[in-house]
């Protein structure tokens, strides 16, 4: 039992041998709800979020064309009344396009960030708890991964892969961003792994992991699950720069990233074609952004 969970326990006891009701105290979690239920920027980016979501998973529901139905006399024709976002260079309905290129796009931007956390909440614990010569070689390792930004380590990686799909890309994003994530929970389990509730399990013989994951990763929650919501959208803007210089994902994928990336040559006689990819891309990053935002708010007391 943690530390919170054993103060709420005895002021329960408490108010019970005083023959008075049972004190309900507020936890962290219920007061970052009260919080984000009156936060404007919550709601909005929670509103994009779960449209975008629905898009990805049901593309059908938001519209019946075949985004693999062409007919070139239609190339770059500007939008009408029968094709909402006009047609690509190759005469397929653009609006079918953009709609399930969200499948793609925001599956990277899931899987990256699951990597990522896998693999830095598990090196960040290891090197937090266990500390020493074996927390020096962790963090040398994490210096070394932060000496390649995100965008060219992912460049180098996808270059020498014979196929860039969703795998390969993900696989690529994860390998040179989950070092933020490390050194988040390495920072909170060595300032908690001291505390007395931590002493008294490792007192009542619990084991190692049971200590991480019961005791000490819990306090870990919400900055992880702020910086988490956040980097989905950094994750999903990556993607879409890899693909649009050329090295990310390739035909036949449907994504935002190659339709920009099509596009590029006809801003000016056929800026349809780069508009609207770009407007939903751009949608997805700032619903994860305004939602990671008032998680950080909601979930700091000093903020609100």
């Amino acid at each position: 039992m943690t530390e919170p969970q054993t103060e709420r326990v005895t002021s329960t006891l408490e108010a019970e041998v005083a023959g008075s009701a049972p004190i309900a105290e507020a936890s962290l979690w219920s007061d970052a709800w009260k919080s984000l239920r009156k936060n404007p920027f919550f709601i909005v980016g929670s509103v994009l979020l779960l449209v975008f979501l629905v898009m990805a998973l049901f593309p059908q529901l938001f519209t019946n064309a075949d985004p693999r139905a062409c007919d070139l006399s239609r190339s770059a024709d500007g939008p009408s009344g029968s094709a909402w976002f006009g047609y690509d260079v190759q005469g397929c309905d653009y609006y079918a396009n953009v709609v399930y290129g969200a499948k793609v796009s925001v599956t990277i931007g899931f899987l990256s960030m699951l990597g990522t956390l896998v693999i830095g909440v598990v090196v960040g614990a290891i090197a937090g708890y266990y500390g020493g010569w074996l927390d020096s070689v962790l963090a040398r390792i994490t210096d070394i991964f932060y000496g390649l930004p995100l965008i060219l380590g992912a460049f180098i990686l996808l270059s020498v892969l014979p196929d860039r799909g969703v795998p390969e890309v993900s696989l690529a994003l994860i390998v040179f961003g989950w070092m933020t994530a490390m050194r988040l929970v390495r920072s909170t389990v060595v300032s908690v792994k001291d505390a007395d509730y931590v002493q008294a399990a490792r007192a009542l013989g619990a084991s190692t992991p049971r200590i991480l994951i019961r005791h000490i990763l819990p306090n870990a929650i919400a900055p992880v699950l702020v910086y988490s919501t956040i980097y989905i959208g950094t994750l999903i803007a990556a993607e879409a720069t890899l693909t649009f210089l050329g090295i990310g994902l390739q035909l036949p994928e449907i994504s935002w990233g190659l339709q920009i990336n099509s596009a590029q040559n006809r801003l000016r006689d056929a800026s349809h074609l780069i508009l609207f990819p770009s407007a939903f891309l751009s949608l997805t990053v700032l619903s994860f952004i305004l939602i990671g935002d008032a998680l950080r708010d909601a979930l700091d007391p000093k903020l609100r």
